[in-house]
């Protein structure tokens, strides 16, 4: 059964969508597995992490001891300082994204649909949640993509037809990168564009809550 396939571990997942950040791009990273991108942009390659907290251009995760309690991620993670970084107010730091100056967000999800609506800060069941700056990212930023695991802790589809989840944005997403695939969203449907190692398309397709387009070629999911 494909639910009983090896599947790749977050920092993996975080690997590839690395790959996605433009070269000297404004990139806000959200909580969860978006935190651990900053661990893995190529040194040839300038990337301004910015933070509702009021900081643009930080460092990747601090190591142990260097940690600055002032210098945090979303995720309230310690970050590493770097030469010509700036501090602000988060009021500052939400006008950034309101005004349209971030190019790409790095979101978790409970569910993403098959056009690009997201949820990501309520769970029904469990009766709250917490929007934080998720509408505004998934509102002003220029490209959102969304990095989490492709099924929920019970096995149930993260990748759905429609959202039953409180939405966060309306088709705000442009890409999904999970354990097991790499997906766009379009106005015709969600699109299987890459298959982790081991994996076929009819394998993803078994574990997903929409019905996929799949092209002639899917490509290897490649870090």
């Amino acid at each position: 059964m494909a639910s009983e396939k090896e599947r790749l571990d977050r920092a993996i997942i975080a690997m590839r969508v690395a790959k996605e950040l433009p070269p000297g791009g404004t990139v806000n990273l959200g909580i969860g597995i978006p935190t651990l991108v900053s661990m893995f942009v190529a040194d040839d390659s300038v990337v301004f992490y910015h933070s509702e907290s009021g900081v643009l251009n930080c460092g990747p995760l601090a190591e142990d001891g260097n940690e600055d309690i002032d210098l945090i991620n979303a995720g309230g993670q310690f970050l590493e300082p770097v030469p010509g970084m700036a501090y602000f107010s988060s009021a500052d730091a939400f006008a950034m994204i309101r005004g349209g100056h971030v190019d790409v967000t790095v979101l978790g999800a409970h569910q993403v649909s098959a056009h690009g609506d997201l949820s990501n800060w309520m769970l029904p069941e469990r009766g709250v949640g917490n929007i934080g700056g998720a509408m505004d990212l998934a509102a002003g930023a220029d490209k959102v993509i969304v990095a989490m695991e492709h099924n929920d802790r019970n096995g149930n589809p993260k990748v759905v037809e429609e959202c039953s989840f409180p939405l966060t944005g309306k088709g705000c997403v442009s890409l999904v990168v999970t354990d097991v695939a790499v997906l766009e969203p379009t106005p015709e449907g969600m699109v299987l564009r890459e298959t982790a190692p081991g994996w076929t398309p009819d394998d993803v397709q078994e574990i997903t809550g929409a019905t996929l387009i799949i092209p002639e070629n899917v490509g290897d999911y490649e870090v």
